[in-house]
Parts: C-alpha cells; sequence; structure tokens
C-alpha cells in the first residue's frame, strides 16, 4: 500500500508541475503577443500622425503659395468689394487656419516657423513692400526656415 501511495503522489505531483509549467509557458506566450501587438499598434499609430503631418504641410504650403501669388499682383490701391481683395481675404482666412492646425500636429519649433513666415506673408499681402524689394526675397528666408523645420520633425 505505501508504494502505491508514493506512485499516486508522484503521479499528482507530475500533474501538478506539468500544470505550472503550462500555465507558465501559455501566461508568458500571451505576454510575448499582447507586447507585439501594442508594438504594432504603435507602429500604425505613428504611422497615422506622419500621413496627417504631410497632409497639413501640403495644406499649408498649397495656401502660402497662393497667398504668395495674391502679394505678387497686389494692386498699388485697392478698396472694399475689389476683386483682388475679397479673393485674398479668402485665401489669408485658409492661411490662418492652417497655420492654427500646423501648431496642433506638429512640435512648437514648426510652428513658431509657421507664424514667423506667416506673419511676413501677412505683412507683405496687405502692406506691401517698399520699391525695390522683392516679395520672393522678402519671404524666402523664413519660408526655407519652414520648411527645414518641418523636415527635421518628420526625421
Amino acid at each position: 500500500m505505501p508504494s502505491d501511495i508514493w506512485v499516486s503522489m508522484v503521479s499528482l505531483g507530475g500533474v501538478a508541475l506539468g500544470g505550472v509549467l503550462s500555465f507558465g509557458v501559455q501566461h508568458q506566450t500571451q505576454r510575448s503577443a499582447e507586447r507585439a501587438e501594442e508594438r504594432r499598434r504603435g507602429v500604425a499609430q505613428a504611422e497615422s500622425r506622419r500621413v496627417e503631418r504631410l497632409a497639413q504641410l501640403e495644406r499649408f504650403i498649397e495656401v502660402t503659395a497662393e497667398a504668395e501669388r495674391c502679394a505678387f499682383t497686389r494692386p498699388t490701391s485697392w478698396s472694399v468689394g475689389d476683386e483682388w481683395l475679397v479673393a485674398t481675404q479668402a485665401v489669408m482666412n485658409r492661411v490662418w487656419v492652417s497655420e492654427r492646425l500646423i501648431r496642433l500636429t506638429f512640435p512648437l519649433a514648426v510652428h513658431e516657423a509657421a507664424r514667423a513666415y506667416f506673419l511676413d506673408l501677412n505683412l507683405v499681402v496687405w502692406e506691401g513692400l517698399p520699391d525695390g524689394e522683392s516679395v520672393r526675397d522678402r519671404l524666402e528666408a523664413n519660408r526655407l526656415a519652414f520648411l527645414d523645420a518641418a523636415r527635421a520633425a518628420l526625421g
């Protein structure tokens, strides 16, 4: 009878040990799968943010280019209701909104560069430039600073 008890105890111990090992392996596998899923989600989220940022950059560049065209075609004098004024106000409103969205989607350094570019562009569009000064030359430094900051933020 004592050998029967030993056999039963060893058998029960083997089942218990096997159960503990099985539980440990399943737990470890589940943790590994969760970590892999978390990494996959992180990569997907980063790619989604990158796509969003690229779209925002494209929008900002498009509307600022349109605003620059308004600055190039700025008449020497204009009054309320003029075609140029109506079109330019709509463009500058889109530039303003796009510049604010840059603040939401990019690091502060990119927004600061976009803001400096916007302020220069706003000045050139509404106030004009002294004779002999070029719109392109006036805006070039801030435009390039913005593009460089955006490139650095995108990595």
